[in-house]
């Protein structure tokens, strides 16, 4: 990953994602290169504890990882919290069984519901997950 290949439409990755400064993000599975990406994003609390987020971006490979991963991330989901998957884009050559269509599967089937899709750079897709209104508390 490029931190200029982060969008083809010449947006910053950290605005395609809704970053706002002081928000809690926690990465799970991130490339290397996850923090060029993410350059010129304002101040994040960055954090490694599920329990406790604003917004998280998980990378996954494969349908069992993105299962743990929805199943972790769910269950300390806050109502107004946002979850992006990445998954590796089929031209990317490397080795899925991931597409949009069994992300967007396994994403509901965890009671979420997908808002927006988004390139991260010239391997990853995103999509953008959060809680469906009727299944906030408040």
């Amino acid at each position: 990953m490029k931190a200029q290949a982060a969008g083809y439409s010449g947006t910053p990755l950290w605005q395609k994602l809704g970053l706002k400064a002081g928000m809690r993000l926690v990465t799970l599975d991130p490339p290397p290169d996850l923090d060029a990406l993410l350059i010129g994003a304002p101040v994040l609390e960055r954090t490694a504890r599920t329990a406790n987020f604003d917004c998280a971006l998980a990378f996954a490979k494969t349908q069992s990882a993105l299962a743990v991963i929805f199943t972790r991330l769910e269950a300390k989901m806050p109502d107004n919290g946002i979850v992006w998957v990445a998954w590796p884009k089929k031209s990317s050559g490397v080795a899925t069984d991931l597409s949009e269509d069994v992300v967007r599967r396994i994403g509901l089937a965890a009671r979420l519901v997908d808002v927006k899709v988004c390139a991260i750079d010239a391997t990853w897709s995103g999509l953008k997950f959060v809680r469906r209104l009727r299944d906030r508390g408040g």
